[in-house]
């Protein structure tokens, strides 16, 4: 008997720890979830990866305690794209984000609208323009957030571009912390993007002074040390220890590289290996090495799996928790330092479709496994990356059945993991113009086609053009138009029918008033995308400064045909109306204007001078009041305002209005 009663004993006792363990698991509070994306930031500049430059301490403090993938590898080198894998557990073939300005489509799985649906507060702040579902870049980014931070504009000219396009690490780390600050009960879900790294690199003080050889470094540095802010912060607060956290790129950089500079046209590994950590919550997370090839695609399921939330069936990713769990054993089964775990052979798919759709040249894909990289090209190319790790020796031509093989594993994983349907959408000239602010080639005239077999030139052959291109258009949203003119002269030498470099070399020359070298580049732009706003609007400014009106009013009225909304274009239009002796028109053009911004200036100047030229004294008031209202620094709107106060016979107000202009003109003309 009383030996039945011990061996009942245990059992009993192990029942009662399991129901216990079930009733603390079903009761403990939902862990919170910070996922952190280093936009353009290589693996090569962490210090938990290696690196010795002393960059990022931060991180590697929250490393090692942390889970790090050392062959963690991107699935697009492009930022919008990139951060749509990451968020859906998807490829881009599946989920169709091929490019800046794809549409996130409402049918794709979605990380913050799951956690949403499962009680998480949700809130992204966003360091660049290019993930902003507002604007072109990222179009419905924004779904299953409460929050989505991401306050920003085009450039204005001679706007800093901190305060317009992108924003510095610690402006989103700030506004991330006031939102912690406030937000109210219970588990929340944080996305931090930090945009600092993209080019062009201009880290702030110390860092710009510290980092002066080699600024891409003074952004990393940078960024690490908001981090530590941030970090900093959650732990006085704490929330730290209790935190899921994934640190993560978005895709590398180039420096040269197999000739590229930037990203978004290669697939070697400057542009697709990157950082990635996982810490998970409380005590659970030792440090961790894990060698195995993992890709972005595999974070959401990752961290669905960790939270105990089934991943949808059409996330596509794997999650790493069976690897980290691996290696934990590994750790705990050790009494010395923990022995670094096999390499497991997990393939690695990544492809690029900005070559084709900015420059009508060939997209490529590439896979990776075992030691070797495929890349299908129109010269297709093949490393042993165990015995080649800068992928110098294409072994196509010596290893002709590795590269079938290869080619046709490659093949096969596309057609499984393809979704058909979901034609990606046009970019309009509009949104085009927004994406060109960041330097991307953003080509409006490019139509999206289905399928993802886009053939054309070997960007191989064309990485000096669209390295030209890429630091024209930062140049030239600098406004060093005359360091842009030489690099698109040189990329239209090669490639005369790239419509944005015609467009932009016809705007440089028009910015620094040599209107008669615009005409026959914007000509050529107009020629080649008939349906851009700017093409048009910039023809038809040189044409005006030329003297030719009729023809600039055709070219304003073909932006409008366009852009029917913008009061700027009808005030230019009026413009061109009045120069050409159409006053009613130019009248017309100018109300037109007022109805869709009646704080326009200049349309207020203008259409009030017409109206006091045809004797409607009391018409042309209002007009001009507010033009002075708008402009109080403005000469021309209080000598308008005198003139036709003079008319209505108050000669006080008159006086007043005139001592006022001739007071700016004398401030404008010492």
């Amino acid at each position: 008997m009383e030996l039945r009663v011990l061996t009942f004993l245990p059992k009993l006792l192990v029942l009662l720890l399991l129901v216990a363990g079930s009733s603390l698991a079903s009761l403990a509070e939902p862990v919170n979830v910070i996922l952190i994306t280093l936009d353009t930031t290589r693996a090569d500049r962490a210090g938990f990866l290696g690196s010795n430059r002393g960059l990022t301490p931060n991180l590697d403090a929250v490393a090692r305690r942390a889970a790090v993938f050392t062959h963690a590898y991107s699935q697009v080198p492009l930022t919008t794209p990139s951060h749509a894998t990451i968020l859906t557990g998807t490829y881009p073939q599946f989920n169709q984000v091929r490019d800046l300005g794809s549409p996130l489509g409402k049918d794709l799985p979605y990380l913050p609208e799951i956690l949403h649906r499962h009680g998480y507060h949700t809130a992204a702040f966003v360091g660049s323009q290019v993930l902003d579902p507002k604007s072109a870049s990222a179009p419905g980014f924004d779904r299953g957030f409460d929050t989505y931070d991401a306050p920003f504009h085009v450039r204005r000219p001679g706007e800093d571009r901190y305060h317009s396009i992108e924003r510095r690490g610690m402006a989103v780390v700030d506004h991330a912390m006031a939102w912690l600050n406030r937000h109210p009960r219970g588990p929340f879900f944080l996305w931090l993007h930090f945009y600092d790294p993209h080019d062009p690199y201009d880290p702030p003080p110390p860092f710009n002074a510290r980092y002066a050889a080699s600024p891409y470094d003074g952004e990393i540095a940078y960024v690490d040390s908001a981090l530590g802010t941030l970090l900093t912060a959650l732990r006085k607060n704490g929330l730290y220890q209790q935190t899921l956290f994934v640190v993560v790129a978005d895709h590398g950089e180039a420096f040269g590289e197999h000739g590229e500079l930037s990203h978004g046209l290669f697939l070697y590994d400057d542009t697709l290996h990157v950082p990635l950590l996982i810490k998970l919550p409380g005590a659970r997370t030792v440090h961790q090495v894990i060698e195995s090839r993992v890709g972005l695609v595999d974070i959401a399921p990752t961290l669905l799996q960790q939270l105990g939330i089934a991943p949808p069936p059409s996330m596509q990713g794997a999650s790493l928790l069976p690897l980290m769990r691996a290696t934990d054993a590994d750790v705990r089964s050790s009494a010395s330092s923990p022995p670094t775990p096999p390499r497991s052979d997990r393939p690695e798919y990544a492809e690029t479709d900005y070559p084709h759709r900015a420059f009508g040249w060939s997209s490529l894909r590439s896979w990776r496994a075992g030691k070797y990289l495929y890349i299908d090209a129109p010269h297709p190319e093949l490393y042993d990356e165990s015995a080649d790790p800068q992928d110098a020796r294409n072994l196509v031509k010596t290893a002709p059945a590795v590269a079938h093989a290869m080619a046709a594993q490659l093949q096969d994983f596309r057609r499984k993991t393809t979704r058909a349907g979901g034609a990606q959408v046009a970019m309009t000239p509009k949104e085009a113009a927004q994406l060109q602010s960041l330097g991307y080639v953003a080509n409006a005239s490019t139509q999206p086609e289905k399928g993802g077999n886009e053939r054309g030139a070997d960007p191989k052959e064309k990485v000096g053009i669209s390295n030209a291109l890429h630091k024209a258009l930062l140049e030239a949203d600098d406004q060093h138009y005359r360091e842009a003119i030489p690099l698109l002269e040189q990329v239209l030498q090669a490639e005369p029918d790239i419509a944005l470099a015609n467009l932009q070399l016809g705007r440089a020359w028009n910015s620094l008033e040599e209107y008669g070298k615009a005409l026959p580049w914007l000509r050529k732009a107009v020629e080649l995308t008939p349906k851009s706003v700017e093409a048009h609007y910039e023809l038809g400014a040189a044409l005006g400064e030329t003297g030719d009106w009729e023809g600039s009013a055709k070219q304003m009225q073909a932006a409008l045909a366009e852009d029917p909304n913008s009061d700027e274009l009808h005030f230019y239009l009026g413009s061109a109306y009045e120069e050409s002796d159409r006053t009613a028109d130019a009248m017309k053009e100018y109300q037109a204007a007022l109805r869709l911004n009646p704080d326009n200036y200049r349309a207020n100047l203008l259409l009030g001078r017409l109206l006091a030229m045809q004797n409607q004294a009391n018409q042309a008031l209002p007009y001009l009041e507010k033009a002075v209202q708008l402009q109080p620094q403005s000469a021309d709107a209080h000598k308008f305002l005198g003139n036709v106060y003079t008319a209505l016979g108050d000669e006080t107000k008159a006086k007043h209005e005139e001592a006022e202009a001739q007071r700016l003109q004398m401030l404008d003309h010492p």
